[in-house]
């Protein structure tokens, strides 16, 4: 293969449509935009979501509650899972947590929940535990570090 027989793929070039370029482009005269009207004028468009002077969807729907955009979200884990993923003896960070996929990303903070057993010496290193949580790692034999 030479260079001067290299050529694109089939379909893959397409001619750009030249608008207003007169009657035998085929999109001569009105350009496309049909006659008159709204859609046919300069510098046209409505708003998104705009139905025509119609009660728009957004505000025919009913709103209902509250949503704090200042709350923190704060990814979860039980002491049941942390018995599952780790090995007696390990330290468990968020680091860890995400490596061993029991919490996707860290958000604003990792918390501990206490909903199972613990049954392993864990050291663990997150923001935050419940007390049921924290008093199942130490009873355990292992530590609950607040980060």
């Amino acid at each position: 293969m030479k260079l001067h027989e290299l050529s694109p793929a089939e379909g893959s070039k397409k001619s750009v449509k030249r608008i207003g370029r007169g009657p035998a482009s085929g999109q001569g005269k009105t350009a496309g935009k049909g006659h008159k009207g709204q859609k046919a004028r300069a510098g046209r468009g409505m708003r998104a979501g705009f139905e025509g002077g119609q009660m728009p969807l957004q505000r025919r729907l009913p709103k209902r509650g509250f949503n704090n955009i200042f709350a923190k979200e704060i990814a979860i884990v039980n002491v049941a899972a942390l018995d599952k993923a780790f090995e007696d003896g390990a330290t468990v960070d968020v680091e860890a947590l995400i490596n061993a996929g029991l919490v996707k990303k860290a958000l604003d903070g990792v918390k501990v929940l206490g909903n199972g057993e613990i049954s392993k010496k864990l050291n663990v290193k997150v923001n935050a535990y419940s007390d049921s949580a924290k008093q199942k790692i130490e009873a355990a034999g292992g530590k609950a570090e607040v980060i």
